[in-house]
C-alpha cells in the first residue's frame, strides 16, 4: 500500500441523543425535503465519514418524544417504548451550527411523512452517529453507486471532493425512478454523473461491467436496497478487488411479500 492512498479509517464517537429544533424547512429540488436542526443540545455533535448515519426517533402523532438515557446497562426509555426510528445521513454545517436532513419523499415512509408535515418550532430527537469510516479524497480513481436512498451521502462526498484543489477521476452513477430526481445533484454538473431512470438493474450491472478497477489508489462505494447491492457487488468479484476499498451497504430492504 502506497503512502498516497492509505486505507479508510474507523473513528468511534460518545454515544448522545439530542432533542433538536427545527429551524428550516425546505423543499430543496424535486423529491427531497430538508429540514434544518439547530439548538443547544448540538454542541459537540460531530459526523466525519460522508455516509454517516444519524438515527432519527420519531413521536407519536400528538405526543413529544423525550430523547432516552444512555447508561451502563444500555439505552433506557422514559416511556419503556422504542419509537419508531430511520437512518439519515447529517449534513453538519459547522460554520453555522447547523443539522441539516434531506429525506427524500415517497409514499407510506414514517419519515417522509414527518418531513412533509414539520414545521419550524417543531422537535426532532437524533442519535448518533456512533462511529464514522474516515474515506481518504484523494483517491486517484472512485467510483459512487446508489439510488434515492444514498443520494444526500453522495451529494456530501461530491460537495466535499468539489473543494479539492486537485480532482481525482470520480465516477457516479445513480438509479432513480423518476428522471426529474436529477436536480437535487444539479449543483455538481462538473462531475461525471450517469443516471439510470426506472431502476434498471440490467442496466445498472452493465454500465458498472464497464469499468476496470485499477489495482492501486481507488475507492468504490455501492448503496441501496439490500439485494440490489449484493448483485452490484458481484459484478467487480472476477477483478479481485481489495476489501477494504469497496464500500457496499444496504441502506434499506424490500419487505417481503
Amino acid at each position: 500500500m502506497s503512502e498516497k492512498s492509505p486505507y479508510p479509517r474507523r473513528v468511534r464517537n460518545e454515544l448522545r441523543f439530542r432533542e433538536l429544533d427545527v429551524l428550516r424547512v425546505e423543499r430543496i429540488s424535486t423529491g427531497f425535503q430538508r429540514i434544518v436542526l439547530g439548538g443547544e443540545a448540538l454542541d459537540g455533535f460531530s459526523s466525519q465519514g460522508f455516509d454517516d448515519h444519524t438515527k432519527i426517533f420519531f413521536p407519536a402523532e400528538g405526543t413529544r418524544l423525550i430523547p432516552p438515557t444512555v447508561t451502563d446497562e444500555g439505552i433506557i426509555w422514559a416511556d419503556g417504548v422504542r419509537p419508531a426510528a430511520r437512518d439519515y445521513t447529517p449534513l453538519y454545517d459547522a460554520e453555522r451550527h447547523e443539522l441539516a436532513l434531506d429525506f427524500f419523499i415517497h409514499e407510506g415512509g414514517v419519515a417522509s411523512s414527518w418531513a412533509v408535515n414539520a414545521r419550524v418550532g417543531d422537535t426532532l430527537t437524533i442519535g448518533g452517529p456512533r462511529g464514522s469510516l474516515v474515506v481518504p479524497e484523494d483517491y486517484a480513481w472512485q467510483l459512487y453507486v446508489c439510488d434515492e436512498s444514498g443520494m444526500p451521502a453522495l451529494r456530501r462526498r461530491l460537495e466535499g471532493l468539489q473543494r479539492l484543489a486537485r480532482r481525482p477521476h470520480v465516477e457516479a452513477i445513480v438509479s432513480v425512478n423518476d428522471a426529474a430526481l436529477k436536480g437535487y445533484l444539479a449543483h455538481l454538473a462538473d462531475f461525471n454523473i450517469a443516471w439510470i431512470i426506472g431502476h434498471d438493474e440490467q442496466a445498472l450491472a452493465s454500465r458498472l461491467a464497464q469499468f476496470t478497477v485499477p489495482r492501486d489508489d481507488y475507492f468504490i462505494w455501492l448503496t441501496g436496497e439490500g439485494e440490489t447491492v449484493k448483485k452490484l457487488s458481484a459484478v467487480f468479484e472476477a477483478q479481485d478487488p481489495d476489501p477494504q476499498r469497496i464500500r457496499s451497504v444496504a441502506y434499506w430492504h424490500k419487505k417481503a411479500e
